[in-house]
């Protein structure tokens, strides 16, 4: 089973990761973008607030493609468990709002694109907070963590969730990370 941590930057989802590696050992446990030379790039584009919106878009896509044949689908064929922070519906919510103006229905493109190739995960787990306390939470430390670019991050969000609603379990994200966390693994008990 593929399970994914979804939410705008601040919601809490590293943290939910780190605490779910230690309760679920015998899971796979990982995240996008990821530490190989692929993601490495994604975190040089996003670092710099002049990169190429489309262009960006691609390497977080080589980075997913790397992460899907390397990562995800060995250990799903060995029958594991695999928990992500962050997935396809990422690229979908934050290059939704990066590319909005630059290509026509760019969530309906991103999707297109992953279409030919990925694996859609079982289950998301969507961390849902205000745009503000995210962009606080997360220190705006790059041009996808401020409030006015959460704000539309945010809204894609719903627009994925009201399009696969039985995919997403929602949980408040305002809360403390104990009663975060206790939430998630109350999904993850009803899902498994």
């Amino acid at each position: 089973m593929l399970i994914t941590l979804e939410g705008i930057d601040g919601a809490g989802k590293t943290t939910v990761l780190e605490a779910l590696s230690d309760s679920h050992p015998e899971a796979c446990t990982t995240r996008e973008p990821t530490t190989s030379w692929y993601g490495d790039a994604v975190d040089r584009s996003i670092s710099s607030p002049d990169s190429d919106s489309l262009a960006e878009l691609f390497l977080f896509i080589a980075d997913h493609a790397d992460h899907l044949s390397r990562v995800v689908e060995p250990a799903l064929d060995a029958g594991e468990l695999v928990i992500s922070d962050r997935y396809v519906d990422s690229r979908i919510a934050y290059q939704g709002a990066a590319l909005n103006g630059e290509v026509p229905r760019p969530m309906e493109y991103i999707r297109g694109i992953h279409t030919a190739f990925t694996r859609m995960p079982d289950a998301t787990i969507y961390y849902d907070i205000d745009p503000e306390t995210g962009a606080e939470r997360a220190g705006a430390t790059n041009k996808l963590e401020h409030a006015d670019f959460l704000a539309d991050v945010h809204e894609n969000y719903e627009r994925l969730i009201d399009r696969d609603p039985q995919r997403f379990h929602r949980i408040d994200a305002t809360r403390s990370p104990e009663a975060v966390i206790d939430a998630t693994e109350d999904v993850l008990e009803s899902l498994l």
